[in-house]
């Protein structure tokens, strides 16, 4: 049974060769500092886009963190959508001020069909010139008071999709919810940063981004219904030679499940819409790898594709070895158990490293106690290898879009407090 780490040795080395380049993010991240964009005029009119689904808790405070903003608020609109929603969420929007309309449709349900539907709400009301730009934020968000006027200072710097920091607030409630967290502070530091900084295209994850009217306009306002439509609108946009900029100065909170089974169906549904995602678009960015010499279409295929691959292969033949060894060759156990356990073990150290140093690099932005924090670098990996499961059952599981209750009613000055 040497031949089992003969085969770990090789899927490491791919998985190395991979993602070396995230290695030299990593690094470069922690040493060179955020690019920063000049004052803007401050003249560009926006419109805010948020789908709703039972989300009375939480919609009111990301209103009112939008009407405390920086930015004249007379050149920025508010536009909810109600999406299927069984509570006052439309109710409570409304008392805070947003436009909002209601959307029934128990079939086409997700967020990609709830933005479509508010953008062509929002067309038929404006025109499709009337605004220059479209953020989209989740309901449970909270923003930064000068989140708009610096996105504007990025947008108006000439780039036309913009994404921004992501911070939790509810890190420190537990494992789960630092798991997410810590990785959503790698994502925008030591990730789309350095994208920036070295002139590729970042990703969108989920919220919090910002939408050149020209982008909406060549798209007929929104197209993409994949199960991770985030990603998907990503891949579309660098697979036609955008590049996604990353704003540093702009940062705002959303909130993480708290429940293993919350966590199961959100990443779930993450592991088959990144599946989709290949299947849709994986051609083509191995077409624009070569024919257009894209290292955003090689970042971007990484980031769907490799680690999920290796990672099914990795499980599958080392329990597989260990089922045989159980019933076959008893005297090869003890070797494939240490193998299992080298294997993995050296996988948690990796993700364990990841963690400190992600969070050792944002360490004032973490909102927790100092013992919170340091335990969150020791439940990240295990927070991590729960992927494993889930994107195996992600293969073999028809996946659909489920609501994530959220309930963490806090403004965005206790958030700061």
């Amino acid at each position: 049974m040497e031949w089992l780490h003969v085969v770990n040795c090789i899927i490491a080395g791919l998985f190395m060769v991979c993602y070396s380049y995230q290695f030299f993010y990593i690094v470069y991240g922690c040493i060179v500092k955020p690019k920063k964009y000049p004052d803007s005029k401050q003249t560009n009119r926006y419109a805010v886009m948020i789908p709703a689904r039972n989300e009375e808790c939480v919609v009111g405070q990301l209103i009112d963190s939008i009407k405390l903003q920086t930015y004249p608020s007379e050149l920025i609109d508010i536009y909810v959508v109600a999406d299927n929603c069984d509570d006052k969420t439309k109710d409570v929007a409304e008392s805070h001020g947003a436009n909002v309309y209601v959307r029934n449709n128990k079939n086409r349900v997700g967020k990609g069909y709830s933005l479509s539907f508010l953008f062509s709400k929002v067309f038929k009301k404006c025109g499709i010139d009337y605004y220059d730009g479209y953020f989209i934020f989740d309901a449970d968000n909270l923003l930064n008071s000068r989140y708009i006027a610096e996105m504007d200072k990025c947008m108006s710097a000439g780039n036309r999709i913009v994404t921004s920091h992501r911070n939790s607030k509810n890190y420190g409630t537990n494992w789960i919810t630092a798991g997410y967290s810590l990785w959503f502070l790698r994502e925008a530091k030591l990730l789309n940063n350095v994208r920036t900084l070295l002139g590729t295209s970042c990703a969108v994850s989920g919220t919090g981004f910002l939408i050149h009217k020209d982008i909406i306009k060549r798209q007929n306002g929104w197209k993409h219904f994949l199960l991770t439509e985030d990603i998907e609108f990503s891949v579309d946009n660098v697979i036609n030679g955008e590049k996604i900029a990353y704003c540093h100065d702009a940062y705002f909170y959303d909130e993480q499940p708290v429940t293993f089974s919350q966590s199961w169906n959100q990443r779930l549904r993450w592991s088959r819409g990144f599946l989709q995602v290949f299947g849709k678009y994986g051609g083509k960015l191995i077409k624009g790898i070569f024919t257009k010499k894209s290292f955003s279409c090689y970042d971007m295929f990484m980031t769907i594709a490799p680690a999920f691959i290796t990672s099914v292969i990795t499980v599958a033949v080392n329990f597989g070895s260990l089922f045989y060894a159980a019933v076959f060759a008893h005297s090869a156990l003890t070797m494939v158990l240490g193998e299992i356990f080298f294997t993995f073990g050296s996988l948690y150290l990796t993700l364990f490293l990841l963690a400190v140093v992600s969070g050792i690099s944002e360490w004032n932005n973490i909102k927790c106690s100092v013992p919170r924090k340091i335990w969150s670098f020791f439940t990240f990996p295990i927070f991590m290898l729960t992927y494993i499961p889930i994107s195996i059952t992600a293969l073999f599981t028809k996946v659909k879009w489920k609501e994530i209750h959220h309930s963490v009613a806090q403004s965005i000055e206790n958030i700061e407090a």
